[in-house]
């Protein structure tokens, strides 16, 4: 049995975010994950805003930006406060997000060194295939690469 490509995708991305959450956990920020530090650095830079307009800088979706600004929430590291319309939240950092921001920086800034050295290890880059990855799926979507790809009947 070979494995599939999202098994080895995967796989890649759990390798190094478990790496990073560990040193987080080890350093006194157990819950963080890699993935609420574009969040928090968006938050720093920009200030506090609605959580659609997080999702729009970071690039997900307001689905994607709304799950992870619950698990910041439960990780004490932002506050959610009414906007002008009722159904507006307004994401706000914390005093203890603050606090860790020295830590968030020095470890974005390593994983980007990191992420470098790999780089110089692989045939070709990583980030260079998964740039290139997305450029081709948004000019030709997936579904349809497997819909010309063969048949698919759903009488199997």
């Amino acid at each position: 049995m070979t494995t599939g490509l999202g098994a080895l995708l995967r796989h890649v991305h759990e390798l190094m975010d478990s790496a990073i959450a560990e040193i987080y956990a080890e350093h006194g920020l157990p819950g963080y994950r890699p993935r609420f530090s574009p969040y928090v650095r968006v938050l720093v830079a920009e200030g506090p805003m609605p959580i659609r307009d997080l999702a729009r800088t970071i690039g997900v979706t307001h689905s994607a930006a709304s799950q992870t600004v619950v698990q910041l929430r439960r990780c004490e590291l932002v506050t959610l406060e009414k906007g002008a319309d009722a159904r507006q939240r307004i994401v706000h950092l914390t005093e203890r997000a603050r606090a860790a921001l020295p830590l968030i920086e020095a470890e974005w800034a390593a994983t980007e060194r990191a992420v470098g050295e790999l780089d110089a290890e692989l045939p070709v880059p990583l980030s260079e295939v998964l740039r290139a990855a997305v450029t081709a799926l948004e000019r030709r979507p997936f579904r349809a690469r497997v819909e010309a790809a063969g048949s698919l009947d759903s009488r199997a």
